[in-house]
């Protein structure tokens, strides 16, 4: 990913201009869905979809965000064929993973390989939010294309693996995520600065995580403010300007690679 930052007036070095399809998709936390026995489980799960397979050109499933209130639960279920993360961003919880309960707190980056089992329960006092990217596994991508003619199997139960994304600043999936989800960081922006976001070789899934700013690529502009998800298009660029200090949880979704490429 190419991230350029510059002071309050002064345009930041980038990518050149990527065109129209810098916005694959936009959205917003306002008017989620409301869901009832989400995995299973008893209760009520707020759920926004703001991209999936047909806005895509990596191989992810989704890019969603969840809540539950007080006590509720999005149901313990095991991932066969697709490699996941669950990104806390308000309130408390425990994350369910091969049946044992792990704290979770804003922040906390939990990384679900294909074998396990995982869910999450909200044990505060607010509303638990937190951010979903789902991605195919290499295995799964293969049968759905068509290139391999039967089911790959499901990979053995292995360790939890929770990172504190906002200590950590970033993380790599590299030994744990086989797919196209390779990388998670936060970057975060004082009022009136700006930077560049883009990357040649893959998607950016962006979420607004605090503040407000402008997102603009060509003639395309989008405004910013907490609860906004962006994806961003491989190969082009997008210059974000902060209006207040802003906080932007990045994941890198890379594009599967083409024959005779190297690797």
């Amino acid at each position: 990913m190419t991230v350029a930052t510059a002071g309050p007036g002064t345009a930041a070095a980038g990518p050149a201009d990527p065109g129209p399809r810098s916005f694959r998709a936009i959205g917003t936390v306002t008017g989620a869905a409301t869901v009832h026995g989400v995995h299973g489980a008893a209760g009520r799960t707020r759920w926004k979809c703001f991209a999936g397979r047909r806005q895509l050109a990596s191989p992810t499933e989704a890019v969603e965000w969840a809540s539950v209130p007080p006590g509720g639960l999005s149901g313990e279920h095991r991932h066969t064929r697709t490699e996941e993360i669950y990104l806390v961003l308000r309130g408390r919880g425990e994350f369910l993973y091969n049946g044992v309960p792990h704290p979770v707190g804003p922040g906390s980056l939990a990384l679900t390989p294909p074998g396990n089992v995982h869910g999450l329960r909200n044990t505060g006092g607010t509303d638990l939010d937190w951010w979903v990217v789902e991605t195919l596994a290499p295995g799964t991508d293969a049968v759905l294309s068509g290139a391999a003619p039967i089911h790959p199997g499901v990979p053995p139960m292995g360790d939890v693996i929770i990172h504190d994304l906002f200590k950590e600043r970033t993380v790599s999936t590299d030994g744990v995520f086989t797919g196209p989800l390779r990388r998670v960081e936060v970057v975060e922006l004082e009022a009136g600065q700006r930077t560049v976001l883009g990357a040649s070789d893959a998607e950016l899934a962006v979420f607004v995580h605090g503040g407000e700013g402008r997102a603009a690529s060509g003639d395309a502009a989008a405004e910013l403010s907490s609860g906004t998800c962006v994806t961003l298009g491989a190969g082009t660029s997008t210059a974000v300007e902060a209006a207040s200090a802003l906080r932007l949880l990045i994941v890198t979704l890379a594009l599967p690679r083409r024959a005779g490429e190297a690797s």
